[in-house]
């Protein structure tokens, strides 16, 4: 059992979730899907575990050959219009496939930017390091560590007894945006010993806008002229945003220079610049399907508390899916 790529456009790969944690204090990110609601329901919908192997394509454009029979699930970016051997499929709701279909996506018009197919089973591909995720900048996990090729055979895990179909209830689907609003925690780095009051407030109004050069290492976002609020970083360098290499959390938002970048799950952990904010776990979804070169994103602030809140919200859709006759 296996699902064959037989059209590749992007860097698809396998990820899981939540990917592989407890390895930040020897430099590495978990990698994992970056938007994790998505993720998690493709898999919710086709009976895995919400953390199964599955396949993350940005904007789509693919085409995979299924060697096995029970269920699939896309979830993600609108605008795609999957089929099944040539007739039209929805999205949000397991799908039943039969040996030899062929599941055919086309590039997502948005909004939104990244897609998630689960199969039946899960993706069979070796734990690394504890863990099926690939990690682009380290060359681990996923397929062969790499994003994947025309003629790759991945393998699908035993499929269960019986399947059942199922579908995320409209009511409770992510909603996406051309504009965003993401929830940010201040800091580690913020006001007031590195940004000053004013800064903090137009970060957290203005809308910014996502830069062409986005991906799973991070997400910049356009320059601006921060005030700040000392002259420069001391030791750690001439420019105010520069500081003794320290840990980045997941989600944070460094500033390099001007340039506010927020981390991807491949990320680097560590350097020598400010972490003024650091995206709420449960909005990191958000930040995994920004369109590049064309979305904006608000951010406002929330507290602890709050971003705790948040991330119980966000799972509540995992437990209320509609089975299908």
């Amino acid at each position: 059992m296996a699902v064959e790529f037989v059209q590749v456009d992007t860097q698809i790969g396998v990820q899981d979730f939540p990917g592989r944690v407890g390895l930040q204090a020897q430099g590495m990110f978990p990698a994992g899907p970056m938007d994790h609601l998505a993720f998690r329901l493709a898999n919710a919908l086709v009976g895995n575990e919400p953390g199964a192997a599955a396949l993350e394509a940005p904007i789509g454009r693919f085409a995979v050959r299924l060697h096995f029979s029970g269920l699939v699930a896309l979830c993600g970016a609108d605008g795609a219009e999957p089929t099944l051997n040539g007739a039209a499929v929805p999205m949000w709701e397991s799908v039943v496939v039969r040996e030899g279909d062929v599941l055919s996506c086309g590039a997502a018009r948005g909004p939104g930017f990244r897609l998630y197919l689960a199969v039946s089973g899960g993706l069979d591909v070796p734990v690394v390091l504890g863990s099926r995720a690939l990690h682009t900048l380290a060359g681990i996990g996923g397929w062969h560590g790499r994003s994947a090729l025309r003629g790759d055979l991945v393998p699908v895990g035993p499929q269960p007894a019986e399947h059942r179909r199922r579908r995320v209830p409209q009511s409770l689907r992510p909603g996406y945006h051309r504009d965003w609003e993401v929830e940010v925690v201040r800091g580690p780095q913020a006001d007031p010993e590195f940004l000053t009051a004013a800064d903090w407030r137009e970060f957290t109004s203005v809308r910014w806008r996502v830069s062409l050069n986005s991906g799973r290492l991070g997400v910049p976002l356009n320059p601006h002229d921060f005030r700040w609020a000392r002259s420069g970083g001391g030791f750690a360098g001439d420019h105010p945003s520069n500081v003794l290499d320290a840990s980045y959390p997941p989600g944070g938002i460094i500033v390099n220079g001007d340039v506010p970048t927020v981390l991807g799950p491949d990320g680097t952990t560590s350097g020598g610049f400010t972490v003024i904010a650091t995206v709420a776990r449960a909005a990191l979804w958000k930040i995994g399907q920004l369109r590049p070169g064309e979305d904006t994103v608000r951010f406002r602030e929330v507290g602890l508390a709050e971003a705790d809140a948040l991330a119980q919200h966000t799972g509540f859709a995992l437990d209320h899916l509609e089975v299908l006759p």
